[in-house]
C-alpha cells in the first residue's frame, strides 16, 4: 500500500505502509523522525516530509524504537548523507552500530516460507533492503536533557523483549510503540492488538512483561510500528494482546 499519513496532533503525523510505520512530530523549524522504514522506503519518507513541508535537511533528529532494519533503514543514509543525530535507548546504542545483531536469522525465516504469507512478505522486504546489515556508527543514548530540546520533547518508555533495548516513547499524550505492541504484520494470524509472532522477538518473556508497562500508559492514541493507528485507551489494547498470548 502507498503511504497514508494521519494527522494526529497538530504536530504528531502517523505514516502507515503496508509493511512497516514511521512517526513525524513537527515544529517551527524542523521536524522529528520516529523510526524510518527500510533502506529502500526513503522515497516514502522524504515523501511523507514533503507532505509537512519539510526536505531532509529539516529532519532535526531520529529517534529509533530499535535496530532492526526496518526501523532504521533510511536512518543510515540520513546519517551518512546529512550528519542527521540518530537516539535510541542507551540499551538499543550498540545494536544501532551493528555491534552486534538481534533478529531473526534468514534460516528462521526461510523454514517458514512454504506459508504464502510469509513468502509474499519476505520476498517483499527483501526488495526493501531487508538484508542489508549496515548499522549507524553515531547512534547514541538519547538522554532527558537532549529530550527535553527536541519537538514534542519525548519520553522514553523502555519497553525490552522484541529487541533487549527496544523502548517506546510518549510525545504530546501519543504513544508511540514500535514492536512492542502492533496491531496488525503481513504474517500475523489476525488483525487487532497483539505481540508479533514469537520468531521476531528476542525475549517472549520479556515482551510480556512489556506489555504490563504499556497497560500502564494513560494515552488514548497509539501509533504502532507495523498495522493501522490505534484509537482509544492504550492499556485495552495491551491488556487485548495479553489475552492473546496467555
Amino acid at each position: 500500500m502507498p503511504p497514508v499519513v494521519t494527522a494526529v496532533t497538530d504536530r504528531v503525523h502517523f505514516v502507515e505502509t503496508g509493511l512497516v510505520n514511521w512517526t513525524l512530530v513537527a515544529a517551527d523549524d524542523g521536524v522529528m523522525l520516529i523510526d524510518a522504514g527500510f533502506p529502500g522506503s526513503r522515497d516514502d519518507v522524504l515523501w511523507s516530509l514533503r507532505r509537512l513541508g519539510f526536505g531532509p535537511a529539516d529532519v532535526t533528529a531520529i529517534l529509533l524504537t530499535h535496530a532492526h532494519i526496518d526501523h532504521l533503514g533510511t536512518a543510515i543514509w540520513f546519517a551518512g548523507a546529512h550528519g542527521t543525530p540518530v537516539y535510541c535507548h542507551g540499551d538499543e546504542v550498540r545494536h544501532s552500530r551493528r555491534e552486534y545483531l538481534e533478529q531473526a536469522s534468514p534460516r528462521d525465516i526461510l523454514s517458514r516460507a512454504w506459508q504464502p504469507k510469509y513468502l509474499r512478505w519476505s520476498t517483499a522486504i527483501m526488495r526493501e533492503g531487508a538484508l542489508t546489515h549496515e548499522g549507524i556508527p553515531s547512534a547514541q543514548a538519547l538522554t532527558d536533557d537532549v529530550a527535553a530540546g527536541l519537538p514534542g520533547a519525548p519520553q522514553v518508555i523502555a519497553t525490552p523483549g522484541h529487541t533487549g533495548g527496544h523502548c517506546s516513547y510518549l510525545v504530546e499524550g501519543v504513544l508511540v510503540s514500535g514492536d512492542a505492541l502492533i496491531t496488525d504484520h503481513p504474517v500475523a494470524p489476525r488483525p487487532g492488538p497483539q505481540l508479533l509472532p514469537s520468531i521476531f522477538n528476542h525475549d517472549e518473556d520479556a515482551c510480556r512483561r512489556s506489555l504490563d508497562t504499556l497497560a500502564a500508559i494513560e494515552a488514548e492514541v497509539m501509533l504502532p510500528g507495523h498495522g493501522p493507528l490505534w484509537r482509544g485507551p492504550v492499556g485495552e489494547a495491551a491488556r487485548a494482546a495479553q489475552t492473546s498470548v496467555s
